[in-house]
């Protein structure tokens, strides 16, 4: 076990606006040994507010240019990639077959597609001291994780049905727009909708089966073009999910709802009652069938140990205090959220784009079958 003293040198990888966000998650855990040392960004305006926000904090940043940089330097012990979807697997692939061991931290989806996820995969499988952890950090979110804690201790019964909808605003503009190209993003669903497929499956303890999904995009970008392309990323989408178990899960998908009290809202409903999440209220309701409507409870949910709230309501704080636990004891066991996770959560997005081009149900097993 490593000491608890011990202090860990993060390098972030991308320094967008969800690397910043991971620099400022780090720098509010430098009382727990945290120590950023370094950025890896071709992009010279994120170096600027990269380099402006860690002197923001009286800290300092090497600078890289290049990941391959970064990780010839030695200058760290953990990486987090948080670059463009499409140039996950490459830089993934170089971390991995690096000589020296890094742990990751990578942002959502694990890649673009199944084959590249299923090689990082195999990569990782040989590398057994690199801890690779995927960044569906909205298990974290304090409602969302007590909805799970609930969902657990058998309050609902057996999950029969998961509803969860996303009604909110559209994809915000990414260096060099390439978050409006489904080539680049993996599509909407895989992009965006990876979050909710992992929470699907927490929720019903059980495996993806089959897909069928519907979805346009109707409204946003249709008056943009990049280097004479017109964007093709969906807007809006209702997705069925069936899982082995019998249990099913249903997206509703809205990116031009701003107009919405609540960003997400979640509904877990078992033979015996239902649980419910609305975000950001960060409202949690249980109620049992016995006991009706008037028996419904509206519950408390919040986690003390969150010094910083963020953009995704202090659930990448915790998602850092749980991979920083899990390097500290060298327990890969410890990791919430793994590989396979991130690959089956990437498997879902795949399936219900492909259903939507097909106009049918799509089962995990073709896509995965697919290389």
């Amino acid at each position: 076990m490593e000491s608890e003293t011990r202090t860990v040198r993060y390098g972030v990888i991308g320094a967008g606006m969800m690397g910043r966000e991971h620099l400022l998650n780090l720098f509010h855990l430098r009382s727990h040994g945290v120590s950023v040392v370094c950025i890896a960004d071709p992009y010279l305006p994120s170096q600027h507010h990269a380099l402006q926000l860690a002197q923001s904090f009286h800290c300092s940043l090497k600078v890289f240019l290049r990941h391959q940089e970064l990780l010839d330097s030695g200058l760290c012990d953990v990486v987090v990639v948080s670059t463009p979807n499409m140039t996950h697997y490459e830089i993934l692939m170089d971390i991995i077959n690096h000589p020296k061991p890094h742990h990751i931290l990578v942002e959502k989806p694990l890649c673009t597609t199944i084959a590249d996820c299923k090689k990082v995969v195999e990569a990782a499988r040989r590398r057994s001291e690199i801890f690779v952890q995927v960044g569906l950090e909205y298990r974290y979110m304090p409602p969302i994780a007590k909805l799970i804690e609930i969902v657990k201790a058998g309050k609902v019964g057996q999950v029969k049905m998961v509803a969860i909808r996303e009604h909110r605003f559209p994809f915000l503009v990414k260096v060099n727009n390439w978050n409006r190209f489904n080539v680049n993003s993996g599509g909407t669903l895989v992009e965006k909708c990876c979050h909710f497929f992992d929470l699907m499956r927490l929720f019903t303890s059980a495996n993806p089966f089959r897909v069928m999904a519907s979805g346009a995009m109707n409204v946003n970008h249709k008056d943009e073009i990049y280097d004479g392309m017109v964007p093709d990323i969906i807007d809006n989408s209702f997705v069925i999910v069936e899982f082995d178990n019998g249990s099913r899960g249903m997206l509703d998908l809205c990116m031009f709802a701003e107009g919405s009290k609540n960003e997400q809202e979640i509904s877990v409903v078992g033979d015996m009652g239902k649980g419910e999440v609305f975000i950001p209220e960060n409202v949690v309701r249980l109620g049992a069938r016995v006991d009706g409507r008037d028996g419904v409870q509206t519950l408390k949910a919040e986690d003390k140990r969150i010094e910083y709230e963020g953009l995704h309501h202090g659930s990448s704080y915790l998602e850092h205090i749980h991979f920083l636990s899990a390097i500290r004891d060298q327990v890969s066991r410890g990791l919430v959220v793994s590989l396979k996770d991130g690959l089956l959560a990437v498997a879902v997005g795949v399936a219900a784009q492909l259903s939507i081009e097909k106009g049918r149900f799509v089962t995990i097993q073709e896509v995965m079958d697919e290389l």
